[in-house]
This record gives structure tokens, sequence and C-alpha cells, in this order.
């Protein structure tokens, strides 16, 4: 489908968003309300742009795929903010816009002059959300963030791996994601706020935070319990058997989320003793005795083709699935029958393959209105139409490289 000119009409249509993000969290929330309609204008370094344009390989265009993947539905001016007249320019468009993003290093939006008194003054509507990396207090709030020493410090690291391995990182920057959702959520809720109070709102949200909140159940078993976590590999802290296991022809996941489903399964296996052994009766039971009933669940599923064992699973209302590589799941008939691949052209032709927001809203569908922006590519559009600069003012920032 072709991107450009189509106008919004999401839930979030008439918002206007400032985005003074790069990399991932910030950009990642900015194209969920973009996705949702918001009108989001990504605001760049003048020369460089978003670190992430440069990486790569593989480039599109050349632009990164990492750029392409989380920097939809925005247009993109560049600003150098070191200068007088961007700094003056900044402030014009924090005070016309109704959210601003930034993950600035804490307090540098203040030493630019736009603190909170600056904002009760000149902007007191506007919902401003900071994405730091350890928040604006605390011992190592001047750190700078990076998903990966968030996920090593927060204890994440240590419960993904082998047993018998080292700690071992998320395939993707989970840190950064999760905080860009968090993010996007509470920006969300601030603007609800606002309609009954008629104030926005400052919102932060750090990753060192969101990453100790993925801990979830793990941490929580921890809070209760005093003992360190595990690491189980693919397996599950409290349910068994919840793990890969080898057919024939390949690995499949098992997700034997109660007794009942244990029962089903040790029939289906040819083992129904089982289901009476004292060490696998309950769930509680197998958890203790996990290495036990692990081994002769490998031992039975090596004998199936993983196809034949999945649908007679299935069919017996076992949870299971095959372990896909990214390339089959990405060509899964059930993914491409979601949507979750789509294309986008641009402008010069280029067409831009990305993966689809997950949300699917009946009333008010999400749109890919605007692929991502070349670099500077709306700088003159949305100075002028959207924020009253005049053509001789834009001219001028142009040559004295305030803008481009």
């Amino acid at each position: 489908m072709t991107a450009s000119g189509v106008q919004p009409s999401g839930a979030l249509a008439g918002l206007r968003v400032l985005d003074l993000t790069r990399v991932l969290a910030g950009p990642w929330c900015g194209m969920f309300l973009g996705d949702l309609g918001a009108e989001v204008i990504k605001v760049e370094s003048v020369g460089s742009g978003d670190d992430t344009r440069a990486w790569g390989p593989p480039f599109v265009g050349g632009e990164s795929a990492y750029f392409l993947g989380c920097n939809r539905n925005k247009r993109g001016v560049c600003i150098d903010f070191s200068q007088p007249d961007g700094k003056t320019l900044l402030g014009r468009m924090l005070s016309s816009v109704d959210v601003v993003l930034d993950n600035f290093k804490t307090g540098t939006l203040a030493r630019w002059g736009f603190d909170d008194a600056w904002f009760e003054q000149r902007a007191p509507q506007t919902v401003r959300c900071s994405i730091t990396g350890y928040g604006e207090d605390g011992p190592d709030a001047q750190l700078p963030g990076y998903d990966f020493i968030l996920q090593a410090e927060s204890g994440l690291m240590s419960i993904c791996g082998m047993p018998d391995g080292g700690a071992t990182k998320y395939g993707v920057a989970i840190v950064d994601l999760a905080t860009g959702m968090m993010a996007a959520n509470a920006v969300q809720a601030a603007l609800i706020a606002r309609f009954r109070t008629g104030r926005g709102q400052k919102v932060e949200v750090c990753l060192f935070d969101t990453a100790i909140a993925l801990l979830a159940n793990v941490g929580n078993s921890h809070l209760a319990t005093g003992k360190e976590a595990s690491r189980y590999g693919n397996g599950h802290p409290t349910i068994v058997p919840y793990t890969t296991f080898d057919c024939a022809d390949g690995p499949i996941a098992i997700a034997v989320g109660n007794d009942n489903q244990f029962a089903r399964l040790a029939q289906l296996l040819g083992q129904p003793e089982w289901v009476t052994d004292p060490r696998f009766a309950r769930n509680a039971d197998r958890v203790v005795n996990r290495q036990a009933i692990e081994e002769r669940v490998a031992v039975a599923t090596a004998h199936w083709k993983s196809e034949a064992l999945i649908t007679a699973m299935r069919a017996d209302g076992i949870p299971c699935g095959r372990v896909n590589s990214v390339a089959q799941a990405l060509a899964n008939p059930h993914t491409l029958a979601r949507h979750m691949v789509i294309m986008a052209q641009r402008a010069d032709g280029q067409v831009v393959k990305s993966l689809a927001s997950p949300m699917k809203m009946k009333g008010t569908p999400l749109q890919v209105r605007l692929t991502p922006p070349h670099l500077g590519e709306h700088t003159r559009e949305v100075l002028i139409v959207e924020f009253g600069c005049t053509q001789a003012q834009v001219d001028e920032w142009m040559r004295k490289g305030v803008v481009a």
C-alpha cells in the first residue's frame, strides 16, 4: 500500500507528539503512538541523525533495517539544539504539542531552560515523558542506559540460559522494547487524566525499573522464599513438563499447564503409569522430580515425527508448537493471515517491509500512513506548516546549520 498522504483516523488522531528520542525505547514508544493515529514529529541531530540509522548491515536504501523497524508513522526534522536559535525553536515546539518524548540524560531539558517551572508557565497541558536509563534519582541516576547492561544488572540475564552454562541475554533488546511500551501506556494514561484535570503532567519511565519489573513471577518467588533464582534453559521454574523436546526430525515446545493435560500427555505417549507415579502425579511433584520426568518425556518424543506429534497433542488439548526459525515464523500462514508483515511504499518508489503492530482495533483501525523518514525529510514542511515559521526563517536557519 502507499503510505504517504493518508489522513490519520486512529484512536489518537488529532494529538501531536514531539519525539526527541533516539535508538529504541523512545522511538518504539513514538511509533506505537503514531500507529494509533497520533501525528508524530521525530527530531534528529543535524548531520548524523538517530544512531540506529547506521546500525547495520542490513541496510535498505542506505538506512538500517533496525531504524526502519521503529520509526514509521513519523515525520522527520533535523535541528541543532546546541545553537541558540535551535533552543528557541525547541521552545516553540514544546509549547505547541500535546506530548513530548525525550530520552536525554537526566536534567538535560532543564539545563537548556525547559524545567518544570517553564512547562508550568508555557505549556501546562503538555504531557512530558522522560525515558532514561536509571531514573531521575538514586545513586545511578546519571548513568546512561543500555539494554544489554540493564539485562545484566537487573538479574534478567542470570535466569536466561542453560542450567550448566553461563547467563545469556534475550535475543532482542527486551528491556528497551518493554520500556517503550510502558512509556506509551503511561503517556495515554496521562492524556486521559488531562481530560479530567485540564492539565498535563510529567511521566518518567526508565530501563532499570522496567527490567526489575520484568522479573515478574521469578522476582516474586524470590521475595516469597528468599531463595536465589535459577536457570532452567527452556524450562519453567514452577511448571513441569514445560520445555522443548526433540522429535525424530527436530525440536518442539510442550507446555503442560495442569495435571489433566499431563494425564493426556502420558496417555498419548503410551506411558499411563506416569499419572499414578507419586513422583509425577501432581505438578508440585513434577517440579521436585523435574529431571526424571523430562528424561522420560524426551525418550518418548524421540520416536515421533514433529508434525504428527503436534497434531496428536493439539487434538488432545495439550499446548505445543514447532520451534521455528525467524524465517519460518514470518512465513507462517497464520502470521500472514494476521497481517503481521506489512509493506509500504515511499515517495521514491522504494518498498519497505516491516513487522506490523499487534494492536487490532475495529472502530479506529491502525494505519501505516508514513514510512520511516529520510534524515530531515520533512524539516521545511513541519516548521512552516505545523509551527508557523516563515520561509525566510527556515532558509536562514538552514544557511546557519540550525536545521537541515
